[in-house]
């Protein structure tokens, strides 16, 4: 979700991937329900594996909030934005709804952020 906001409202200059230490196979269906009522199509979003590269490359990394406290981006990554919002997996779908406003609130704040 943290993705699909960022592409929508952040300025182009900016590149953005979310990517997980765990992440599913797919995407999850509520989620892309949630979203696609605001208008936000994320067929095209897939399910990434966080990598060394990505780390290096970033101006930030935000850690969503961790499950697997082993292993947390937090633990190995300086630096980490911790936006502690909930995993929306195997939530019913007006919790996913909150999540996904928590989430828009956290980007735009963000972006404005990295616009100062």
């Amino acid at each position: 979700m943290a993705e699909a906001f960022f592409r929508k409202y952040a300025p182009s200059k900016y590149d953005v991937i979310s990517a997980g230490t765990a992440p599913s196979s797919q995407l999850n269906p509520i989620v892309v329900e949630v979203m696609k009522e605001i208008g936000i199509d994320m067929m095209q979003q897939s399910p990434k594996n966080l990598s060394n590269e990505m780390i290096e490359t970033s101006l930030k990394t935000i850690n969503m909030g961790c499950m697997d406290k082993e292993s947390c981006p937090a633990l190995f990554v300086n630096e980490v934005l911790d936006w502690n919002i909930s995993d929306p997996k195997e939530k019913p779908i007006d919790d996913v709804r909150e999540i996904r406003d928590q989430i828009l609130k956290k980007v735009l704040q963000l972006i404005e952020s990295l616009e100062k």
